[in-house]
């Protein structure tokens, strides 16, 4: 934080004597630690009790509450901390009064700060669960809703791999509300995930499926730069403003974006959140660190460049401008439209990640080495591509095999 931090001992005279200043500051009283005044360029002053790194709790304003008051409030509230009291439990009790008040109130706040794909996360709980938990009280929610809605889902023709992925993400939300003392015990703890097929097929393009997409990108950026062309031809015949020049690089975000997701294996996310900064040497670029605050796994990764996808991002870069690499809110009409002209059905923008991974494994790279490029936690989630190299199975059971020398002869006893 970047704002003027002071200590003093907390009274009447030395606030009374305060003045505002274009950023906010704090002074922390010297009598009490986490005792905190915190001063608006506003003018406006609260007192605050820091009971915790990164945790505080407002005690209210300096013009209602006197410096002795406001101490002695902060006073209570570090002993009940002492004591094992959340002082925070109360006021998210407030808040979360049913389950949808409880996600946006209360979990949306913490997981968007925590999670580089909660909006994501929130998104799911709020359309998979609120139609049926919305309006109940947390403790309300029983196993037999979750019943309910399984049985009613699959029956719609729901994949249990993604019911189960769904309940994870609800019995994350319901933990971290027993963690913050609002409910005593998870109701969902003892529901297990369905079973199903652990290892589900892994869609990536064939080669032709590949040159395809390819071909129809080339003929996008064609296609692009003589409409470009032809528009500028009737504006310099009027006497207009003529349009940006497409002659040169690319004409937009799209075939960079594509052609860098099937050598990289990014997630959309990650490189629509990509910054200029996180490129090494963005004149030869070799390496792209993903940052934990928009990976998936919360963890920072560095991901190398092969020979295409350094050379299609240092022409993007030369052309574009601003913090991010591909300053964008989505690509999913331009997607749609260039799958619809390259014949190819039911792939989708992720699908271009277990294609990357895909391509690695069929090439003999480890298992190991695709999940660290891939970014997953465990290997669990690599194991998905094991079936793809037979080789290095058959491989492995071969050397097990005992040969026995030509000229050995062994004579079992009669």
């Amino acid at each position: 934080m970047k704002e003027n931090t002071k200590k003093t001992t907390l009274t009447a005279t030395v606030i009374n004597a305060l003045e505002p200043k274009e950023k906010p500051f704090e002074i922390r009283d010297s009598k009490l630690t986490g005792f905190i005044l915190r001063v608006q360029p506003t003018g406006k002053m609260s007192y605050v009790c820091q009971y915790a790194r990164g945790k505080r709790v407002n005690i209210g304003p300096a013009n209602v509450l006197t410096p002795t008051q406001a101490r002695e409030t902060a006073r209570a509230i570090l002993g009940d901390v002492a004591r094992g009291i959340d002082p925070m439990a109360d006021k998210r009790k407030v808040k979360a009064d049913t389950f949808e008040a409880y996600i946006l109130n209360v979990y949306a706040p913490w997981v968007h700060a925590h999670h580089g794909n909660g909006e994501n996360t929130i998104k799911m709980l709020r359309a998979q669960f609120f139609p049926i938990l919305g309006k109940c009280k947390l403790d309300e929610i029983t196993p037999w809703n979750v019943e309910k809605w399984r049985s009613a889902r699959l029956k719609a023709g729901a994949k249990p791999s993604s019911l189960n992925r769904y309940l994870n993400a609800l019995k994350a939300a319901l933990a971290r509300a027993v963690d913050w003392n609002i409910i005593e015990g998870n109701p969902l703890a003892k529901v297990k995930p369905l079973k199903g097929d652990n290892q589900p097929a892994v869609r990536f393009l064939s080669e032709t499926e590949e040159d395809r997409l390819r071909a129809a990108l080339d003929a996008r950026e064609g296609r692009i730069r003589q409409e470009r062309a032809t528009a500028n031809a009737w504006r310099s015949a009027r006497g207009y403003k003529l349009l940006p020049d497409l002659a040169g690089g690319y004409v937009d975000h799209l075939k960079p974006l594509v052609l860098l997701s099937l050598n990289t294996g990014l997630r959309r996310g990650e490189l629509l959140n990509l910054e200029r900064g996180h490129v090494a040497d963005p004149d030869a670029p070799s390496l792209i660190t993903v940052s934990g605050k928009t990976a998936k796994t919360g963890q920072t990764r560095h991901v190398p460049l092969n020979s295409e996808a350094a050379e299609i991002l240092t022409a993007w870069l030369k052309q574009s401008t601003g913090k991010l690499v591909f300053p964008l809110n989505g690509v999913k009409t331009s997607w749609k439209n260039l799958l619809k002209e390259a014949q190819i059905t039911a792939f989708r923008w992720h699908d271009m990640r277990h294609h990357f991974a895909s391509r690695l494994v069929m090439s003999g790279v480890d298992l190991n080495t695709v999940r660290e490029l891939l970014g997953h936690s465990d290997l669990k989630m690599t194991l998905r591509y094991a079936h793809l190299a037979p080789q290095i199975k058959a491989a492995a059971v071969e050397t097990i095999v005992r040969r026995q020398a030509p000229d050995k002869v062994i004579e079992l006893s009669r």
